[in-house]
């Protein structure tokens, strides 16, 4: 008690903008305990210790600043780190985030190496369900790899209100919900491009994507994967590769990751004999979401399917017994679903339909022969929503060469080769 009433006495004695920075913290802490309490529905007891770490922490940077840093040499670097800590962590929670494209799945939209920021606020800001995490950290720590959270404090899945929501062709990055192994906002971060949103029929017919029986028309940067072939097999040199910005190929199969603009400028060339687009049929039941035998579908025949909205019901059928399982058990945690010889199952209890608890979205790389999307692994919840994806901040060239082994396996090499200096501040459409 002692020590709580010094404390107070202290707090007392800050300067009178202190006192307004502290109480402004307070009074946000406080709000964001209300909204878990009744917005989130959480248990009180969790709610009150998120509250009593985050007002510890700003109460302990103002006291530091105040009363412990006087006269020591290393005490500006620490209010420093402390302020930097607390506010940046503030800043990438509710407002906007630094990502990073780490993969081919987007291109030519988005480019390995391009660096982005992401609006939480757009769609509204999802608050921390595992508070309990290094700052700067997502699943493990630089260099010594160890967690870099901890499961001893959940929280659960509340939004605060955005300025819009997602809407059909929008890019949005979001946390992978196959990988299930992790907390939902712990999971590995995604960034593709929202397809179908709740409610919509989808179907996807060589390639050519319908939404509620009505063509979409593609993103002008969208690529496909194009076989060809040239007189005595001879390849394109290397300048004419840069020219036509053509990172993304396999050489020696003569595959190459294209747009339309592209292909047609490569047609031109003389030693070009065709070009093949490899545009894949179904072959075999279950090669695609949701791994089913009783479908065939491919990557560019896939559908129709219906994207789950929040309040909608579904019979509960076979195709939707394994269209849906995934999304019932493991996303709405609803219980274990089965099929019986007396219909369908939910923990025990016979049901002939289902009704959604959230809403899901249909997301898919613009990169449509080179991306692991919702055609492979499912739908998005409404829970794992990270943000918007904006606009460029850096840009770093990089080169993708595959090369198809004998053992089947694929090798990717990658090469940096300096700054996009026209993609910095782009915006991303």
């Amino acid at each position: 008690m002692k020590f709580i009433k010094n404390l107070i006495q202290k707090i007392k004695e800050f300067p009178f903008k202190t006192k307004v920075w502290y109480s402004i913290w307070s009074v946000i802490n406080v709000s964001i305990f209300l909204l878990y309490i009744f917005g989130a529905g959480a248990n009180v007891i969790t709610a009150l210790l998120f509250l009593l770490m985050w007002q510890g922490a700003v109460t302990f940077y103002y006291y530091y600043r105040y009363n412990l840093k006087q006269g020591k040499k290393w005490g500006e670097w620490v209010d420093a780190i402390m302020f930097a800590v607390l506010a940046a962590t503030f800043i990438r929670s509710l407002f906007i985030e630094a990502y990073q494209i780490p993969t081919p799945s987007m291109e030519k939209s988005l480019l390995v190496g391009d660096f982005l920021f992401v609006s939480k606020v757009n769609y509204g800001a999802r608050l921390p369900m595992t508070p309990l995490s290094v700052p700067f950290a997502h699943q493990t720590l630089p260099v010594i790899g160890m967690k870099a959270y901890s499961n001893a404090l959940k929280l659960p899945y509340f939004r605060l209100p955005g300025f819009q929501k997602i809407k059909n062709m929008d890019v949005v990055v979001f946390n992978y919900p196959f990988e299930l192994e992790n907390p939902v906002d712990k999971k590995t971060n995604y960034i593709k491009r929202c397809i179908g949103i709740p409610g919509d029929n989808l179907k996807i017919v060589n390639g050519n994507i319908f939404i509620n029986g009505k063509h979409v028309k593609d993103p002008i940067k969208r690529e496909y994967s194009y076989k060809i072939t040239t007189e005595g097999g001879t390849g394109f040199n290397k300048k004419l590769l840069d020219k036509l910005d053509i990172t993304d190929k396999d050489p020696i199969s003569g595959i190459y990751w294209m747009t339309d603009k592209t292909r047609d400028e490569i047609s031109k060339e003389t030693n070009v004999t065709r070009i093949d687009t490899l545009l894949e049929k179904p072959e075999f039941p279950g090669q695609t979401y949701p791994h089913w035998q009783g479908i065939s579908w491919s990557r560019d025949n896939f559908g129709p399917i219906y994207v789950p909205k929040k309040g909608e019901k579904v019979p509960m059928n076979e195709k939707n017994f394994w269209m849906y399982k995934l999304v019932i058990e493991s996303y709405e945690h609803a219980g274990k679903l089965e099929q019986t010889g007396e219909g369908f199952t939910l923990n025990g209890n016979i049901i002939k339909d289902y009704t959604f608890k959230m809403n899901y979205y249909f997301m898919m790389g613009d990169n449509r022969h080179n991306s692991e999307d919702s055609r492979f692994w499912g739908f998005v919840p409404e829970d794992h929503i990270v943000g918007k994806a904006l606009f460029i901040w850096l840009s770093l060239k990089s080169d993708i060469t595959r090369i198809n082994k004998m053992d089947g396996s694929v090798e990717e090499n990658r090469k940096m080769k300096g700054i996009r200096w026209n993609r910095i501040f782009k915006g991303i459409k």
